[in-house]
């Protein structure tokens, strides 16, 4: 497995496999399946967002096919420009408990270090074990937790908050 950072090239793969994480776990992710599909121009948006000056997304490759995704989201207020958000985490089900899940994260402390980011935040559904457990293996503490963060239809979802200082 390894990673590279995404481009607009990238558009086509990632939207599939976007696709692919709203009908595999539609948990963990604001956006539905139903809402992605009835985007207008769904390539050419998600080249755009690739390409975007405020966020980087790095991609997982298995066999040269992409198999997972997670990107920096830069703040932009100039107060806040140390900052940044891990989001949109997933890793398809056949590459999964193979490691490249810690790739991609490691990916991006890196390439967040890269961007001169002192602070890396990131929300992760509280029942969500497995990546609860890898952000806290990478350094990421929790500093609060976010009650019926999420409402479905049936039930909410609370969500912790985690932090990674990068300058400690």
């Amino acid at each position: 497995m390894q990673t590279r950072e995404l481009n607009g090239k990238d558009a086509e793969s990632y939207y599939q496999l976007r696709l692919e994480a709203l009908l595999t776990n539609p948990d963990a992710f604001i956006t539905t399946y139903e809402q992605e599909k009835q985007r207008p121009n769904p390539i050419e948006t998600t080249a755009q967002r690739l390409e975007a000056e405020t966020s980087r997304t790095i991609g997982l490759f298995e066999d040269e096919k992409l198999q997972g995704v997670l990107t920096i989201v830069k703040e932009t207020h100039p107060k806040f420009s140390h900052k940044g958000n891990l989001v949109a985490m997933y890793v398809s089900p056949d590459s999964r408990r193979k490691g490249g899940a810690k790739l991609l994260v490691q990916e991006a402390i890196n390439t967040s270090k890269a961007l001169n980011l002192e602070v890396l935040h990131l929300s992760v559904v509280t029942d969500n074990h497995p990546a609860k457990t890898l952000y806290e293996r990478m350094g990421f503490q929790s500093y609060g937790l976010e009650r019926k963060a999420i409402k479905l239809p049936n039930h909410y979802l609370d969500e912790e908050h985690m932090e990674l200082f990068l300058d400690e």
